[in-house]
């Protein structure tokens, strides 16, 4: 769980215990996935089991619902001009949404783990926090990133025949659609793992704050659709972890049938948001509810 409800001293705790106790209470539940996505814990809430001395409401899954980038911004030419040029399948898109961020020293061993890595990259790069954390969120006034400061000396240049390092912000659903992209490391928000499902691409899960550690559980352990990024007991994830995750999800076996796990999802969105499909009878079934609202 989000570490703030785990606080019984922090308002998230309270606010969270508040919410909870009250959804048993609503006409139903709108979720933006679909059946085949999450069928354990659909079957349990369906069943029951998370409200065993009351009612349980209707579960309504109306998704994959994706929202196309409408911001316009010359990133977005220079990031799908750049995989115009870029064989099919093998370049590896780093972004972590639009609030996460890394210390320096984090983004200097991504750098380091890439080089080495010897694969193609997209890499949206945030500028380092205010404070000395690792990751936390950012304030509305960020600055573009010093590139050259944060990063290895020369590394853009030692790398510019193999990857792309973009500021701040980049289009992700055309990049994730794009054909040159071949995986996805992610910070396992859910609209990105949704976009990432939608596009037919592997994921590395490097969950950095809210629910999405639960996310990573559930696309590592559960669903198979992502390989682990794994953290050091101090929170940092070294070089040479980015380096041998960034190749297996691109090269190995392992990642071979992630990817096959994440395009059999991909026909299953599909056939959900189809004519007939689960999600679109969940929406219908919500609307002829919603006639009988006060």
């Amino acid at each position: 769980m989000p570490e703030p409800t785990l606080d019984r001293t922090k308002e998230q705790h309270s606010w969270f215990l508040n919410f909870t106790t009250r959804l048993p209470k609503s006409a139903g539940i709108i979720v933006n996935t679909f059946n085949s996505l999450e069928p354990i814990a659909l079957k349990a809430i369906s069943d029951g089991l998370c409200v065993q001395d009351g009612h349980t409401p209707p579960i309504f899954c109306v998704g994959p619902v994706i929202k196309s980038n409408d911001q316009s911004a010359g990133g977005q030419a220079e990031c799908l001009k750049w995989l115009d040029s870029q064989p099919r399948g093998k370049v590896v898109f780093l972004c972590f949404g639009s609030l996460g961020t890394f210390s320096k020293e984090q983004l200097k061993e991504i750098a380091v783990g890439l080089e080495k890595s010897g694969q193609r990259f997209l890499w949206v790069v945030r500028s380092p926090p205010m404070k000395e954390q690792s990751q936390q969120l950012l304030s509305q006034s960020e600055e573009d990133p010093d590139l050259d400061s944060l990063l290895p000396e020369s590394f853009l240049d030692r790398t510019r025949e193999k990857g792309l390092v973009v500021k701040k912000w980049a289009p992700q659903v055309p990049v994730l659609s794009h054909d040159a992209v071949g995986s996805f490391v992610t910070h396992c928000g859910w609209n990105s793992v949704l976009e990432a499902i939608c596009a037919g691409v592997p994921m590395v899960a490097w969950p950095l704050y809210a629910e999405q550690r639960f996310n990573k559980i559930l696309l590592v352990e559960q669903l198979k659709l992502a390989l682990p990024m794994n953290e050091s007991a101090g929170g940092l994830v070294s070089a040479a972890e980015v380096e041998r995750r960034v190749r297996e999800i691109m090269e190995s076996e392992e990642g071979n049938s992630v990817r096959e796990q994440v395009l059999a999802k991909r026909q299953e969105a599909m056939a959900a948001t189809s004519e007939q499909g689960s999600s679109r009878v969940a929406l219908a079934k919500f609307m002829e509810s919603a006639k009988r609202f006060p």
